[in-house]
């Protein structure tokens, strides 16, 4: 089974949205973390330019990152610089730390 990791950096207000929209789409679980950097927009004003955001990341299969993906970039755009940024990255194993066991399809 080939697995996949989908990492959306988005704005922080846009987060109980996508939260839901992925809960609706069946998404089993995600990690979130709060973050800062800047890119294609900056806060020129902060002493950094720093921006805060929130990262999402969710492992699953092949088959449902491109989905995930469209339902992240569906709820969060906005159509203004600083929207955020998904990247679906290829995961060469995923293991169950309390089974001590790979994954499969079903407990991802």
């Amino acid at each position: 089974m080939k697995y996949r990791k989908v990492s959306a950096i988005i704005r922080r207000d846009a987060l109980e949205k996508v939260e839901r929209r992925l809960q609706d789409a069946g998404v089993r679980g995600i990690s979130v973390t709060r973050v800062k950097g800047y890119g294609e927009y900056a806060d020129f004003y902060a002493r950094d330019w720093m921006v805060a955001y929130a990262r999402i990341e969710i492992f699953t299969t092949q088959e449902k990152a491109e989905g995930i993906a469209q339902v992240i970039m569906d709820s969060a755009h906005v159509g203004l610089s600083g929207d955020g940024i998904i990247a679906v990255l290829p995961v060469e194993r995923l293991y169950r730390i309390r089974t001590k066991s790979e994954a499969t399809e079903e407990n991802v």
